[in-house]
């Protein structure tokens, strides 16, 4: 895949609110998922035209999944036994949320979601929100793109990892995609920690991944760090006091000779300075 521009000014309103139906999608499997450790049971998947919450077993002995089509800009809520209801991404959402509800009531399929956004700062109920509105089809296709051109490193990455390595997945939470290495080793979360840091952070793990910027660093960019945090890491190359991790810009790897080459080295040498030993 090529690697596409992805300047955050250009499609920031239409990213947050892609961002938002993606939480609203999320929080559908969520809802009714058995809570697994990390979370596992959370993110989105990348399939052939876009993101897929994998299938959904409901209450009421359906199957069911949402496949989210960023070349249609529709997502899809499909059962086992052959019903489809589609409804449309360009739409605030509000109505979005709305016509999600209606599709998965008129497919058997019925949901109560936690209606509040996870993970964003002054979080808007989906059902009042109609801030988050533009939806620019080209750019978020673009961004699909990109994700795709991405998580074929970070699958290469996760191949040469012997131990625990969940696929590579996009969190709707906070908007990024990830390969995660768990060494196995228990971790007790800090005290008064929150419910998302309780259950996610119980285990050593090491993280590397992409986000396409938000209001707070408004830049795409690539991550990696070490949980919990080993001492002296601050002095490392690339370290970023401002987030706690190491972090490469996009750009710097799309304007490369090799985007593959040094995404993979970016990631390879946050591993080796971070790992505990064996």
């Amino acid at each position: 895949m090529p690697w596409l521009p992805l300047p955050y000014e250009e499609w920031k309103d239409s990213r947050d609110t892609l961002h938002m139906q993606l939480q609203v999608i999320g929080k559908v499997r969520l809802a009714l998922s058995p809570l697994e450790p990390q979370w596992a049971n959370v993110p989105l998947n990348l399939p052939g035209r876009g993101l897929w919450t994998s299938t959904i077993p409901h209450p009421g002995g359906e199957v069911f999944d949402i496949d989210v089509d960023l070349l249609d800009h529709r997502a899809a809520v499909r059962t086992a036994s052959g019903r489809v209801e589609r409804v449309p991404m360009h739409t605030p959402v509000a109505r979005f949320y709305a016509e999600l509800m209606a599709a998965l009531e008129r497919a058997g399929v019925p949901v109560e979601i936690s209606v509040v956004p996870s993970e964003v700062p002054d979080p808007i109920p989906f059902p009042d929100d109609t801030v988050h509105a533009t939806y620019d089809a080209a750019a978020v296709t673009r961004f699909w793109r990109v994700l795709l051109a991405v998580e074929a490193v970070l699958r290469e990455h996760r191949a040469r990892f012997r131990g625990k390595a969940p696929p590579v997945q996009l969190w709707w939470g906070s908007l990024d995609l990830t390969t995660t290495r768990f060494t196995g080793r228990p971790v007790t979360p800090p005290a008064g920690a929150d419910l998302i840091t309780r259950v996610g952070g119980d285990e050593e793990q090491f993280c590397g991944g992409f986000w396409p910027g938000d209001a707070r660093t408004p830049y795409a960019a690539f991550f990696a760090y070490m949980y919990p945090k080993p001492d002296d890491v601050e002095r490392a190359p690339r370290w970023n006091d401002a987030l706690g991790e190491f972090l490469l810009a996009y750009d710097e790897v799309r304007e490369s000779p090799d985007p593959r080459r040094l995404l993979l080295d970016f990631l390879d040498d946050a591993f080796a300075r971070t790992a505990p030993p064996t």
